[in-house]
């Protein structure tokens, strides 16, 4: 299946999804390093901090999607373009960031194992996953696409437990020479508008559905949906909470 991408949609909280790449970077110990590669780039805005924190670098945007890269910004420093997860070689890459992206990638824990292998020696491997997946927002998902009306158009097309747990990475990248500190945080946004967590998913874990459905089914699928989401994050007075864990790993080669 082809994941249909909206960079409109996924941009609605920016501001959100931008923290944990932030949080991410923040622990990478690199001073100077020459080749830098953010895998899974999306829209290329994050792209453009790291090659302002390291401006002697060549910096890498990568992206599975056209509609994603063609709103990349095109700012000096930075290089753009289509990729997937599965064709990138590390060689010689001294700083390698995934921010949001392996919980697509089926058997990603190999090439975490590859581009451990790969990376330049002192090299940083850096990387954060949505860890939400037991959290009513997905669990509520599944259980409408594996209801009567939905159970055959949208078999197989939700992800279970698409990523591992941190000590399981911590174990993965540790026995193969690397320092590796691994954290689960959990963020509580507090979202403004109606159904925003609908308006969250739409831009992320939604998108196999719509990419599936047709658009008057993916409209029918989205309001029961909704529906569901209004009595599992009920609005407050001063918005809608809603709780999102991130798994972050930060291995260094000596």
């Amino acid at each position: 299946m082809t994941i249909r991408w909206d960079p409109i949609q996924y941009s609605r909280y920016a501001d959100q999804r931008s923290r944990p790449f932030f949080d991410l970077v923040a622990r990478i110990g690199a001073a100077s390093p020459d080749a830098v590669a953010d895998l899974g780039c999306g829209t290329g805005e994050l792209t453009v901090s790291l090659a302002q924190r390291w401006p002697g670098a060549l910096v890498q945007g990568i992206d599975s999607s056209a509609d994603m890269i063609e709103r990349a910004p095109r700012e000096q420093g930075v290089e753009f373009r289509l990729g997937t997860a599965q064709e990138f070689d590390a060689t010689g890459i001294d700083v390698l960031i995934s921010n949001a992206l392996l919980q697509w990638v089926p058997g990603h824990d190999a090439l975490l194992v590859r581009w451990a292998e790969q990376l330049a020696p002192g090299g940083w491997l850096a990387f954060q996953v949505p860890s939400n997946f037991s959290a009513p927002s997905h669990q509520l998902m599944r259980r409408l696409a594996d209801s009567p009306r939905w159970r055959t158009a949208l078999s197989g097309v939700l992800r279970v437990a698409p990523v591992a747990e941190p000590s399981d990475y911590l174990e993965l990248l540790a026995t193969r020479g690397l320092d590796v500190e691994a954290w689960q945080t959990e963020y509580l946004h507090v979202l403004q508008g109606p159904d925003p967590v609908l308006g969250w998913v739409r831009g992320t874990a939604l998108r196999p559905v719509l990419s599936t459905l047709s658009d008057d089914d993916a409209a029918e699928f989205s309001a029961e949906y909704a529906s569901l989401l209004r009595d599992a994050y009920p609005p407050w007075p001063y918005g809608t909470v809603f709780g999102f864990r991130r798994t972050f790993v930060v291995a260094h080669k000596p």
